[in-house]
């Protein structure tokens, strides 16, 4: 084959396979619900965990965060930085921002579960 052919075909095979792919999980999983419902089992929903969203978040806001304090830094701060130096700040200041994202997240998560063990009694 021609490398010109396979360059081309790549990409519509791996789309029809990724395709085929996700319509194939979403038959096998209502397939799953119709067999669970004719046995009168229940088919409820899974809660959605809504403290794991919250750590998702803040942890890509703190990415966002760090990377715009390490710009702000390399570009004002420290302007006469060469490239090499720069990338140590980025990558500190990307885990030093996300971490207090998660951080963050998980004092609000033991702050409502606290709230809801309140309330319970």
């Amino acid at each position: 084959m021609n490398a010109d052919v396979v360059v081309f075909l790549v990409p519509i095979i791996s789309t029809i396979a990724i395709c085929a792919l996700i319509f194939g999980i979403r038959y096998f999983i209502n397939r799953e619900k119709m067999a669970m419902i004719e046995r009168g089992l229940s088919s409820v929903e899974k809660k959605r965990n809504y403290s794991l969203m919250l750590a998702f978040g803040l942890l890509f806001v703190g990415f966002g965060t760090g990377l715009f304090i390490a710009f702000l830094l390399t570009e004002v701060a420290f302007g006469y930085l060469s490239t090499e130096n720069a990338v140590a700040i980025y990558f500190s200041m990307i885990f030093i921002f996300g971490g207090l994202g998660l951080t963050a997240s998980y004092l609000i998560s033991e702050k409502k579960e606290r709230e809801k063990e309140e309330r319970n009694y």
